[in-house]
């Protein structure tokens, strides 16, 4: 009987911890911490200035930082005039060689993506900030980048959306 009595407890406490912490409205399981008073958000379209121009990568962009805001916080979505703001240029796409061997042919080939963002909070102009970050993906030189070209864009992103994310909501 003891040992259900402490089994409920246990349980009431645990669930009375998580509606402590989901009622407060400043923190989510994704270790985003907002201030209550931010409600909104806005991404504008990334803009592609790399010299090289893969079509479908400023829109990637864009909808997986929409994505990662729309699953990791309760703030809504506007199209212009959130409290917190992105905007962000892609600067950078190249493929370069790495790991070289004897014959100088590299098994490894490497694709980097750099972008510069800038993100305005505009509840506390304290923490806005321009950064810039840059991920990147290795492939075997054996590959020809089309055929793989696609997945290392989707890795990429989501590395730099965490990045883009942790940097701007995540306060560790």
């Amino acid at each position: 009987m003891e040992k259900l009595r402490n089994k409920f407890t246990g349980f009431l406490v645990g669930v009375m911890c998580f509606l402590a912490i989901a009622g407060c409205g400043v923190y989510s399981f994704t270790g985003a911490s907002i201030d209550p008073n931010v409600k909104t958000y806005t991404v504008h379209p990334f803009v592609n200035q790399a010299p090289i121009v893969v079509a479908s990568l400023a829109n990637s962009m864009t909808e997986a930082l929409r994505f990662k805001f729309v699953t990791g916080t309760n703030l809504k979505q506007l199209e212009s005039g959130g409290d917190l703001e992105f905007q962000a240029v892609i600067t950078g796409y190249q493929v370069l060689p790495v790991a070289p061997q004897a014959n100088e042919i590299a098994a490894v080939n490497r694709l980097t993506i750099t972008i510069s963002v800038e993100y305005i909070n505009h509840q506390n102009e304290k923490q806005s900030w321009n950064s810039t970050f840059s991920r990147y993906a290795d492939y075997d030189s054996n590959k020809d980048l089309s055929t793989v070209q696609e997945q290392l864009i989707k890795d990429i992103n989501e590395q730099l959306v965490d990045d883009i994310f942790n940097k701007s909501v995540v306060n560790w």
